[in-house]
C-alpha cells in the first residue's frame, strides 16, 4: 500500500467539506460526506504510516549444558524489515 489512495481521499473529502459546504443531493447533504471521506483517509493513512514503520522482532534462547552440569544461555535478538508490498 502507498500513500495514494489516503490522501486522494483525504483531498476529495476536504474539497466536498470546504467548497461545496451549503450544497446537498436529495436527502445527502454533502459536507458531512466530505467529513466522512476525510476521516476515513485520515485513518487510512494512519495505517500504511504503522504498517510501514514496523519490524520484525524475533528472539531465540538457547541453552547449553557442559560436562559439569553447569548450564548457559545465550540470546539473540534480530530485527527485520517487513516485506514491500505487493505491486
Amino acid at each position: 500500500m502507498g500513500y495514494g489512495g489516503p490522501i486522494g481521499l483525504i483531498v476529495l473529502g476536504l474539497i466536498l467539506t470546504l467548497a461545496l459546504r451549503t450544497q446537498s443531493i436529495g436527502p445527502l447533504d454533502v459536507w458531512m460526506l466530505g467529513l466522512i471521506l476525510a476521516g476515513a483517509g485520515l485513518v487510512w493513512l494512519l495505517l500504511v504510516v504503522m504498517q510501514q514503520n514496523t519490524k520484525r522482532r524475533a528472539t531465540t534462547t538457547a541453552t547449553t549444558t557442559n560436562a559439569d552440569g553447569r548450564q548457559a544461555q545465550t540470546q539473540r535478538t534480530t530485527e527485520q524489515d517487513p516485506p514491500p508490498p505487493a505491486v
